[in-house]
């Protein structure tokens, strides 16, 4: 079993939040792990923190609806939500 404080340090971004996991990797930010130790009721999405990642959020949680940060194509948030449910789901994953 992975260690739960391996990704803990300032590197790196937590979101126990779906859709904000699945936004951010839908703007293609580096997904290094979900911890499902630390709360097991709740999993944490772990990213490679990086400049963007402040701004792509400040946009999902506050831009406006049409704003060109907020949009995403359809097909890829789909895959994004396909792609995070199959890891969340899969054994062995920490």
């Amino acid at each position: 079993m992975e260690n739960p404080n391996a990704y803990k340090d300032d590197r790196y971004f937590r979101t126990s939040s779906f859709y904000t996991a699945c936004f951010l990797f839908a703007k293609e930010q580096v997904l290094v792990n979900i911890d499902k130790v630390t709360d097991p009721r709740r999993a944490q999405f772990v990213f490679l923190d990086s400049p963007e990642r402040e701004s792509l959020l400040q946009e999902f949680n506050f831009g406006k609806e049409d704003s060109p940060g907020v949009l995403i194509d359809s097909r890829k948030f789909v895959t994004a939500i396909k792609q995070l449910k199959d890891k969340l789901y899969q054994e062995g994953l920490t």
